[in-house]
């Protein structure tokens, strides 16, 4: 158990959570409590997450931009979708006629 490393670290538990699917797409959104906003699927990798086309943070409308789990490299990689997006922003922002 974590005691053996940690001792005493039940002790300090203060309380816990227990989350299903259904409860994630009720208080979270999402989709069938999907974790990763979107299968993580060779049609939702890369330059297709989230749709192919809209795979570089940017969207249709100029100035509006996407990041989170639902882009890429999705949502097991905290705070890689938000860095990403910030370089596209901050490079747009250089060279607006790009």
């Amino acid at each position: 158990t974590i005691e053996k490393y940690a001792p005493r670290f039940t002790n300090s538990v203060l309380g816990r959570q227990v989350l299903s699917p259904w409860d994630l797409q009720e208080k979270f959104a999402l989709i069938g409590g999907d974790i990763f906003h979107g299968r993580m699927s060779l049609d939702q990798l890369f330059s297709a997450r989230p749709i192919l086309g809209n795979g570089a943070y940017r969207t249709p409308v100029e100035g509006v931009y996407m990041c989170g789990a639902g882009t890429h490299p999705g949502g097991g990689v905290t705070g890689a979708p938000g860095h990403n997006a910030a370089k596209i922003i901050l490079k747009d922002q250089r060279n607006p006629f790009s």
